[in-house]
């Protein structure tokens, strides 16, 4: 063995107490921590021809690397949909390192810990109220969560014409519907080989609204006589946290021949919540459903599920059976995650979410989204009292898209969101809402207090004074 490696193994324990410590002084001193960062290194960096061990190399990235760390999972951080990682999760996660399983199949010799994955999706279809008719898998986020789906969903649509596109490629037009999809579906399209540019728009419902319009939806289904399609659903859109009306498209499900498609990627969590449940109801109808953990779930980033029907595996195993490893058996009868996934290489995913159901319940999560959704609407009503801000949409859930007051102040949105992120105490996206500059603050991770809106707040104020708007 190496001289370096067999030093640290015999030093093994020291080692992750170590960086352990590291991880400590980081979560501990969170809310202190740049939410930013204008920190740069030189990422030239040459190789060492012997190694420094791992006890000089956490030294290294202290020193180096550390300072371009911003506090992501901090409450203050409310940028792209970023839960933080509750204790539990994190135990999850480690642990998902130190076992490193290959995470795969169900029976056999090497290892079955795709067990554990099953035993997870049984218990979110609880933590969701989805019945068991749907099967699910863990995958890196949205994207690829979106791709597995509606990768089913192109085969699917090749065999209502007799077709195979998984073996011989597209050769008809897909058809696809959708109102506000989100960028991940679009960059799904493209890497499905159907393009980014390859659907219809389906109208919006008037009214500062984001969902399906069903009459237009209806009506543009008319026009394709009688053609299949695959329907793009919103369980959340991504600026105003709105929910396409799920039960009256499951009414057109009974009429029309479709697969249909709900990207829940935040929004799906809403069905944890008595007040906000009523938001997905009918969503059980769906083929398939894409949820993130990363997001409301407040586990480590690249963590989401996929939801499809299991009616149709076959489709799904057409579509990503691993066809060049006979040992892996009949994908039917010895189910293998390689069988229906892109991913052939994949980590126990599943762990941290085990972890995190099994500590909080069904109720720990319903406090996180309800507390989510409460300071959102309070953070709302405090940007409202400041006379320097406007809504741009109402609050539905936990997502707030507001801009400065007036047009004359569009040209101000993006260097006061600049500035306001620069400070380092806060962390927002910026976005366009119907035409207009915008700013968009997510509330989901469970860190979040009503102190963190005062701080926000304050921290507002202050940049509207600093740029003199």
């Amino acid at each position: 063995m190496n001289s370096i490696l067999q030093h640290d193994l015999n030093d093994l324990e020291n080692i992750l107490n170590q960086a352990k410590q590291q991880g400590l002084d980081f979560l501990n001193n969170l809310e202190n921590i740049p939410t930013s960062s204008k920190n740069r290194i030189d990422p030239t960096r040459n190789l060492s021809e012997l190694g420094l061990g791992s006890l000089a190399a956490l030294e290294e990235f202290k020193e180096r690397l550390l300072p371009l760390i911003v506090a992501s999972p901090g409450p203050r951080y409310l940028g792209f949909v970023t839960g933080g990682s509750t204790p539990a999760s994190i135990v999850g996660d480690w642990l998902a390192t130190v076992y490193d399983q290959n995470t795969q199949a169900v029976h056999a010799q090497g290892g079955v810990s795709a067990l554990i994955e099953f035993e997870t999706i049984n218990l979110l279809l609880q933590l969701l109220d989805l019945p068991k008719t749907f099967s699910g898998g863990f995958v890196t986020g949205a994207t690829m969560s979106n791709f597995t789906c509606l990768g089913t969903a192109r085969q699917w649509f090749g065999a209502q014409l007799g077709k195979d596109f998984a073996k011989n490629g597209i050769t008809e037009t897909i058809n696809i519907l959708t109102a506000t999809p989100h960028s991940s579906s679009i960059k799904t399209l493209s890497m499905l080989g159907i393009g980014s540019n390859n659907y219809t728009t389906i109208k919006t419902i008037e009214g500062n609204r984001e969902a399906i319009d069903i009459a237009d939806l209806e009506h543009n289904i008319q026009n394709l006589n009688g053609k299949p399609f695959i329907l793009i659903s919103s369980a959340g859109t991504v600026n105003t946290a709105d929910f396409d009306d799920f039960e009256a498209i499951a009414k057109l499900k009974e009429k029309y021949t479709f697969w249909w498609h709900i990207d829940a990627a935040f929004g799906g969590f809403a069905a944890v919540s008595n007040k906000f449940k009523h938001l997905v109801e009918g969503w059980e109808g769906a083929d398939s459903i894409t949820i993130d953990c990363h997001k409301w779930l407040n586990v480590p980033y690249e963590s989401a599920f996929y939801l499809i029907k299991e009616k149709h595996m076959n489709l799904q195993i057409e579509t990503f059976q691993n066809s060049n490893a006979p040992y892996l058996g009949n994908p039917l009868e010895n189910f293998n995650y390689l069988n229906v996934l892109p991913e052939n290489s994949r980590r126990l995913r599943a762990l941290p979410v085990w972890f995190s159901l099994l500590a909080y319940g069904k109720e720990g999560f319903q406090d996180i989204v309800e507390d989510s959704a409460a300071l959102a609407l309070h953070f709302a009503n405090e940007l409202i009292e400041e006379d320097n801000f406007e809504l741009l949409a109402p609050i539905r859930l936990n997502n707030v898209c507001f801009t400065l007051k007036g047009d004359h102040n569009q040209q101000n949105v993006s260097q006061f969101l600049t500035s306001l992120n620069d400070k380092g105490k806060v962390f927002m996206t910026p976005t366009v809402y119907q035409n207009r500059k915008g700013i968009r603050a997510s509330f989901v991770n469970w860190r979040t207090t009503e102190n963190d809106i005062k701080i926000i707040i304050e921290e507002l104020k202050e940049t509207i004074l600093d740029l003199d708007i």
